[in-house]
């Protein structure tokens, strides 16, 4: 009655699909990209390229000052760069864009500020899962361009 087997396999079910969730702490600058398969959160500074097949959380503390292509992103901080979403971009109420966004779909709070050109539909960034090295070449920076 209580040596029931399929207890324990429901444990390793369990485990084994646990969200992954990569993290930049606030206080926490990192200079560089981040490039990962799974969803990305940033509440402190990231200088560089923030590219994921997942999604992106920008917190009201989180800062980005580079390019960013990401599967879908919900943005309370701010970003200096070009945002490239393949599904849905949420601005919320405290988010500053500097920059161009691409997007299948968009969702702005009141009191999010744009100051850039939105594209969406067909311009929008489409993240391709055969293609990781494109990927990632169609979001670096130029050298000498400025944001």
């Amino acid at each position: 009655m209580f040596n029931n087997k399929n207890n324990n396999t429901v444990s390793k079910t369990a485990t084994n699909q646990s969200p992954t969730l990569n993290m930049v702490s606030e206080g926490t600058t990192l200079d560089g990209t981040i490039n990962s398969q799974n969803d990305i959160r940033i509440a402190g500074k990231l200088k560089g390229e923030g590219i994921s097949k997942g999604k992106l959380i920008v917190t009201s503390s989180g800062v980005v000052q580079g390019d960013v292509k990401v599967a879908d992103a919900d943005i309370a901080g701010k970003i200096e760069g070009t945002i490239r979403v393949t599904n849905k971009l949420n601005l919320r109420s405290s988010a500053v864009i500097d920059g161009d966004i691409y997007t299948k779909s968009l969702l702005v709070e009141e009191g999010a500020q744009i100051n850039g050109a939105c594209r969406m539909g067909s311009d929008s960034a489409n993240l391709d899962k055969d293609s990781d090295s494109n990927f990632v070449k169609e979001t670096k920076i130029k050298k000498g361009e400025s944001k």
